[in-house]
């Protein structure tokens, strides 16, 4: 072949394939999906750097210290800010290996989440003497525990025929038997510590959290669906229906309690730490167990936040007695709450709040624990990011209720900044300075059992295919199952998404029960949402119908009374 035609072909096949690039560049869903397989390998990445050199340097230890690729056996340090009480001989219950099982589920590793029970099964034990957080117990290594069950029992994860004997659910019930003790007070509320081995110990600490005693009923309700005792969700039910009973008149609670008297120790509240996952849990319960009881308590409860806790994208601090603001501050904990809102259709408040964290985020590359948006800067004392996962989770929640392509790149923002300024050779390590991003020697278990997790399901959902499930505040998944509910619409608990057109999760469908004779736009119209607050008026009154939204207990659309309340305070 001459030169000139050699030539002439290489030129055909360059327009040839600059035509193919071309024209999918010119495919919106073409270059998202590219873009999903580009983001789903590098995140998957990210957790195989974190979980192997968990697996080289700390392992059966609690978490991995990437700087030194030494360990902490930090079970008995969580919550303990002061390290009091610290035990002698423990050694570690595998903290990060529980944390990561469902973890590499979904990333399809069945082999590697096989071996881990099986070590599982025969090595762990928590006869240890060992005072231990209850809230941090419960969500981290019972979560763990009870979800990893659930996955292992599941036909289509594949586990190996007869291998498996409920071994974790074993484990699951030994720990919950553990915990009990601490709800031995005259309130119901439980001690915020208890030993594992010893129960309650002496002069322990009355004080506990909203969080604490508020946040245990999925867990706990999950256990004792499995082993048929009712006592475990019994004590967390009393302490839930207690904490509900000390609310103000306005529907606010307090930060902190004594279990023994049940007196409020702090009155300024909001949706951050200490409460943020005592919302989150009414309405994951209502889900997972279709107990009318916690709707009402969530409606009452999310009516009162829009109320005395928002200011514009914003959710500030107000004393629970007056609803006056005391504290003018963002939280990293409270970047859950745009994913709270999603779950319960006010996909609009949502948007407005997460846009406004990825602003702070952007501004410094990662998100400070404590941010003063009354000063415009960072908290002097808390300016640290421990690899916290709930920016990527209200992004994950809002990608699958909208498909909005931005929350595709605001995933990929978070990873490379995780890859940017928080990988090192040995793992990925805290910051412990967000304007210096000085690291600190410490991986947290939930970097990946929730970080990872929810930005892999950001990019590639197929695990939640033909599957309801509700997120532990950990980010274990616990199927939605129809023998667990009380009275739910029958879209939670059906296999039969045909009146959707596209696949449908937990994620995507809100509390707002569908009908399934309805249209696509009728669906997404009664989705349109659940607690609507008027965004626009400070005073909280409404003008016409359509500042009203839809209620979510019957999906009609609520009226605007001539006194300017919305329909929905009639349920209140």
């Amino acid at each position: 072949m001459s030169n000139h035609h050699w030539r002439t072909w290489v030129l055909i096949i360059f327009v040839i394939f600059a035509a193919i690039f071309n024209l999918s560049q010119s495919d919106p869903d073409s270059h998202h999906f590219r873009k999903k397989i580009l983001m789903k390998e590098k995140v998957r990445r990210m957790f195989y750097h974190a979980y192997d050199n968990y697996m080289k340097y700390a392992f059966p230890h609690d978490e991995l210290k990437p700087l030194t690729k030494t360990f902490t056996d930090s079970l008995s340090e969580l919550g303990n800010l002061r390290l009091e009480h610290l035990p002698q001989n423990y050694n570690g219950s595998a903290l990060t290996l529980i944390e990561s099982l469902s973890s590499l589920l979904i990333l399809g590793n069945n082999t590697e989440f096989e071996r881990g029970v099986s070590w599982l099964s025969e090595n762990l034990s928590f006869d240890v003497d060992a005072r231990v957080n209850l809230f941090e117990c419960n969500i981290r290594v019972l979560g763990g525990l009870v979800s990893a069950h659930m996955l292992a029992i599941d036909s289509r994860n594949r586990f190996s025929q007869g291998t498996y004997k409920n071994e974790l659910l074993i484990l699951a019930e030994d720990l919950g038997r553990r915990l009990l003790p601490a709800f031995g007070t005259p309130t119901g509320l439980p001690y915020a510590w208890i030993n594992l081995k010893y129960g309650v110990m002496a002069n322990e600490t009355t004080e506990t959290s909203t969080s604490c005693s508020g946040s245990l009923i999925l867990e706990m309700g999950a256990l004792s669906r499995l082993t048929g005792d009712p006592q475990f969700e019994d004590a967390a039910l009393r302490a839930l229906r207690k904490l509900w009973s000390l609310r103000s008149s306005m529907n606010l609670l307090g930060t902190t309690v004594d279990v023994v008297s049940g007196k409020w120790i702090e009155y300024s509240s909001g949706i951050g730490a200490g409460v943020d996952s005592f919302y989150e849990y009414l309405v994951k319960a209502y889900i997972l167990f279709g107990k009318e009881e916690y709707w009402r308590m969530f409606q009452s409860a999310y009516v009162a936040v829009q109320k005395y806790f928002r200011h514009g994208p914003w959710y500030h601090e107000a004393d629970m007695r007056t609803g006056h603001a005391t504290y003018w501050q963002l939280t990293s904990l409270q970047a859950f709450w745009p994913g709270l809102q999603v779950l319960v259709g006010d996909i609009a408040a949502a948007n407005s709040s997460h846009r406004e964290f990825v602003k702070v985020w952007e501004r410094f590359g990662v998100l400070p624990e404590r941010y003063l948006l009354d000063h415009q800067m960072l908290h002097p004392t808390e300016k640290y990011y421990p690899l916290r996962p709930e920016l990527a989770e209200s992004t994950f929640y809002l990608y699958q209720a909208t498909k909005d392509p931005w929350y595709l790149e605001v995933g990929e923002s978070i990873t490379d900044s995780l890859n940017l300024y928080t990988k090192v050779d040995g793992g990925f390590a805290s910051v412990r300075d967000v304007s210096t991003m000085v690291l600190e020697d410490h991986q947290h278990s939930f970097f990946l059992s929730e970080t990872c997790k929810y930005l892999y399901l950001l990019y590639d959902d197929s695990f939640l295919v033909d599957q309801n499930y509700v997120f532990t505040t950990e980010g274990h998944p616990l199927p939605v199952l129809s023998a667990w509910q009380d009275r739910l619409p029958e879209v939670y608990t059906s296999a039969n998404y045909t009146f959707i057109q596209r696949r449908a999760s937990a994620m995507s469908l809100q509390i707002c029960p569908a009908m399934t004779s309805s249209t696509s736009r009728e669906v997404d119209e009664k989705h349109e949402s659940a607690c609507h607050i008027c965004d626009t008026r400070r005073d909280h009154r409404c003008l016409t119908d359509e500042d009203c939204g839809v209620d979510a207990t019957t999906c009609r659309r609520r009226s605007c009374s001539i006194a300017g309340f919305c329909g929905l305070w009639l349920y209140l």
